[in-house]
């Protein structure tokens, strides 16, 4: 029997991050993953494939519709589908191949197989059983779907599907308004695709800032989506490689159909803890799926944790890893933290959406006395140069105080120029901070500065 001091389930972001920091810190750690490659559904089928098809198509947008601007003539590119899945699918080899060389560099053990917690202490893989003075279970999440829709991942599909079909289709529906589905349809719509989004909400992504929505929709209208809104999905019936969503629009109960090619179910995502044996084990479970653990990512169960999409919290690949560096420094008898304040989350479609801290709905709803500085993009020389003037920095701040209580930006980079304004909050900054900071010219993060100005007595460009 092999011992360790911690053995990790799942080599996802937070599973193989969580690793690779215990083993720095000293400790003797495996993981094992049940996948033939490490990185679990982000690097696998979610976040980096997907980012490597919105580049690809994004680079054909540019070249249909901007090219020409510039002074670049020509015809625009042709499609070729095997071409683009074989350089998404490079994408992610590199990847994983990459955390294979890191488990090595740091001496992390990799067991593969599929993993049940037999006993506090004790992992059975196969025939074969471990034992370990921490357990941390870093199994991630699977797709969410609905009753009465069936996945067979070539005409309904879950967003690991939509990633690899075998054509582009004519037509598309996405049911769910959230962050995956409309990624994956601004894949689809830049190809060609006629895409109609499906929400049971009455606004597209859900705890969006409302302002931030609102406009997002609008931009993604102009690029070809359409929205059906405040619509409950009944079914999907699918004939002859052809498929039908059935749904009632939630206002006046009446029904209504549409026809696609393809269906992707995007209504979001569960944790996945199957088949590790917590049940027989007595962890305590929230009524959701998720484990339950305390703030230390501790369950009931001596020496066992978890991290990652199996806890509570938002489903994002960058809380996981800030959960397996603090678990690393629990485990190693250090005191490991995470601030779940200043978690930025990113939507990368064109434009990206970007946000960090409260939304002006959620200081509205506590009755906190807030002030707003916005600066659009078309007044940034940069965006403007670029064809990428749409959107604006929305930056909220604590009326008497100044300091930075939350930021919003829909515009060029917004995944990367919201981290000036993560690091901001991390050190308490006030408005007026950022707004006396200088930023190099011409940047999109002059935008960030302008709308930080607008806090006080006023942007420069708008």
């Amino acid at each position: 029997m092999a011992s360790f001091d911690a053995i990790i389930i799942g080599a996802g972001p937070g599973g193989y991050v969580c690793a690779i920091r215990a083993a720095q810190l000293g400790l003797k750690v495996a993981v094992i993953e049940g996948r033939d490659t490490l990185g679990g559904t982000c690097l696998n089928v979610g976040c980096i494939p997907s980012k490597a098809m919105l580049h690809a198509t994004h680079s054909l947008h540019e070249a249909e519709h901007n090219f020409a601007k510039m002074g670049l003539k020509g015809k625009s590119p042709s499609v070729d589908w095997d071409q683009m899945q074989a350089y998404k699918q490079e994408v992610v080899d590199g990847n994983t191949k990459g955390i294979e060389f890191l488990f090595k560099k740091n001496k992390v053990t990799w067991i593969k197989g599929w993993a049940s917690i037999t006993a506090p202490g004790q992992v059975k893989v196969g025939d074969d059983l471990h034992e370990a003075k921490n357990i941390v279970i870093a199994t991630g999440s699977e797709p969410a779907t609905l009753p009465g829709i069936a996945v067979d991942e070539e005409t309904v599909v879950t967003s690991t599907g939509a990633l690899t079909l075998k054509k582009i289709p004519k037509s598309m529906v996405v049911i769910g308004a959230g962050v995956i589905g409309l990624e994956m349809g601004s894949v689809y719509a830049r190809l060609g695709t006629e895409v109609t989004v499906v929400e049971y909400l009455d606004a597209i992504t859900p705890g969006m800032d409302g302002e931030v929505a609102k406009n997002f929709q609008r931009i993604l209208t102009k690029q070809g989506f359409k929205f059906i809104l405040g619509a409950a999905v009944q079914g999907v019936d699918v004939k002859n490689g052809k498929a039908k969503v059935s749904y009632k629009l939630r206002k006046d109960d009446s029904d209504a159909s549409l026809d696609a090619d393809c269906v992707l179910v995007a209504t979001g995502r569960k944790a996945f803890t199957a088949g590790l044996g917590l049940e027989a084990l007595g962890v305590e479970m929230l009524p959701r799926g998720q484990v339950k653990t305390d703030a230390h990512f501790a369950t009931n169960i001596k020496g066992l944790y978890a991290i990652g999409d199996a806890v509570v919290g938002p489903m994002l690949a960058h809380k996981a890893e800030d959960e397996g560096m603090a678990l690393a420094e629990i485990m190693a008898g250090k005191a490991g933290h995470v601030n779940y304040g200043v978690i930025p989350g990113v939507v990368y479609t064109s434009p990206e959406v970007a946000s960090v801290g409260a939304t002006e709905e959620q200081l509205k709803e506590a009755g906190r006395a807030y002030k707003v500085g916005k600066f659009p993009f078309m007044g940034n020389a940069r965006a403007k140069a670029v064809f990428q003037a749409e959107g604006f920095v929305k930056l909220l701040a604590d009326a008497a105080t100044d300091r930075i209580l939350g930021c919003h930006i829909i515009g060029p980079a917004a995944g990367d120029l919201i981290h000036e304004v993560c690091v901001a909050m991390e050190f308490g900054a006030s408005a007026q901070d950022l707004a006396l900071t200088c930023h190099a010219h011409p940047t999109y993060s002059e935008a960030v500065r302008e709308a930080a100005l607008a806090c006080g007595d006023g942007a420069i460009h708008a």
